[in-house]
Parts: structure tokens; sequence; C-alpha cells
């Protein structure tokens, strides 16, 4: 960062006070709290939590100097505010993949393309955006979500929030902008699958390794199924008895 992007001293020190307000009215919060849910003290606490980052932020920039507290994300809803009886709902998903076979991906949509006569130009297939527009055209996102392996995608984190709402929207009204306008209060429940949850588990699961260790074969590795063998199944198995692709139905 430049010299003249750098916070100034008193930038830094404002910062500073601004987190002793924060702590001041977060300890004020607690302590006049008036449930496990109290949104005083949700207020306060990301209040608190701004205040330090945007201070750690300053810090580093003018001093190249960071604090030692870990500002935490937002790991927990707000208290619920939405209707207690809702009269609609939506439902919010986010998967994400990594392409991790990309030669899988596309002999998978090589065998979408020969089997759809309304699939799209010739030759689709051949890259990896064109294999992905038409995988997710033909398959549900659930069924991908349960078969990604056999289709060359890797699991990432994954989050689903169910939201409540007054009505139901008009037809086509949210279709332009689908996530831009979540209220976080009227999130009735969230589930959400990452690979961070685990690291929690990995000190616990050495034991566990060592005990697996004990079952492989002499050069170090277990028995595991032959993969090309299984990648030959999976490529081969909507095949027709006269060996032609089997035509693969789909609602769209």
């Amino acid at each position: 960062m430049s010299d003249a992007a750098q916070p100034t001293a008193a930038e830094v020190r404002a910062a500073a006070e601004a987190v002793k307000t924060a702590l001041d009215r977060h300890l004020a919060a607690v302590e006049r709290r008036s449930g496990e849910e109290d949104p005083a003290v949700y207020d306060a606490f990301n209040e608190l939590a701004a205040a330090a980052e945007a201070y750690d932020e300053l810090l580093y920039d003018r001093y190249d100097e960071v604090t030692p507290f870990e500002i935490p994300g937002e790991d927990t809803l707000p208290p619920y505010t939405g209707p207690e009886e809702p009269s609609a709902l939506s439902v919010l998903i986010r998967r994400d993949y990594a392409v991790a076979e990309p030669q899988r991906l596309m002999a998978q949509a090589r065998r979408v393309e020969a089997a759809d006569e309304d699939a799209p130009g010739a030759g689709a297939s051949g890259t990896v955006h064109g294999a992905l527009g038409l995988l997710f055209g033909e398959f549900e996102p659930d069924e991908i979500a349960s078969r990604h392996k056999e289709f060359g995608l890797e699991e990432g984190d994954s989050t689903l929030w169910v939201t409540a709402a007054d009505e139901s929207a008009e037809p086509g009204e949210w279709l332009e902008a689908p996530f831009e306008e979540v209220d976080p209060e009227r999130v009735v429940c969230r589930f959400d699958v990452s690979a961070v949850f685990d690291e929690e588990f990995d000190d616990g699961d050495e034991e566990e390794e060592e005990e697996e260790d004990e079952g492989e074969g002499e050069d170090g590795e277990a028995d595991l199924p032959d993969l090309d063998e299984d990648l030959d199944t999976d490529l081969d198995r909507d095949l027709d008895e006269d060996g032609e692709p089997a035509r693969l139905e789909a609602d769209r």
C-alpha cells in the first residue's frame, strides 16, 4: 500500500477508541440480557466484531502489525422475526463443486449429446463450460449432487436456507436476482455442510487411521476396487442391448 493510501495515526487511534466503546456496550448488553437470544446482545456482539475488524485492518495498514484477536464469522442466525404462521416459504440452496476430472465430465456430456436430439449445437460437450451446461440441463441438481463423482465433480461447501414469507411471490418477480433480498431474520432453519467442520475432529481420527493402516497390504496400500473398471461401468450403464446409447428422458 502506498504512503498516500495509508491511514493516519489519528484514524488508527480513533478505531482503537471505537473498539473500547464497543466493548463497554457489549458488556452492558450482556449484563442486561433478557434471555439466551436477546437481540440487544446480538447487535452489540456484531458492533464489537465490526469495530475490532476495522481496527485490525487500520493497524496493519499503518504499522504492519496485527491484533491477537480472531474475528469470528457469523455462524449463527439472528433471532427469528418472521410471521408465526408463514403462508409461504422460499428454499435457498447453494452447492459448490470443483471440476476434478474434466475428461470424465465431457465424456458424460457426450453421452447426453448423443442421446438427445434437442441438445445444444454439436460440439458443446467438447468444452468444460459446454459440458456443464449439458449436464445441468439434463439432470436435476439433487441427482447431480448424489452422482457428482460420476460427472467428474468434487463437492465443496453447501448450504440450505428455509425462509418464511407473508405471501407467495408473483410469477417471475424475483428471477432476475433470486438471492438479492434475503432477510436473515426470516430464516426458519439453515443447514451447512463444509470441510471446515471435519477439521474439528481430525485430532480424534488419528487413532482410527492407525488401525486402518494395519489392514493395508505389503505395499502400504489398502485393497481398493479397480477405479478404471468402475469408470467404464459408469459410462456404459445407459447403453441398450444393441450397444447404442439409451435415450435419456428429461422434463426440461
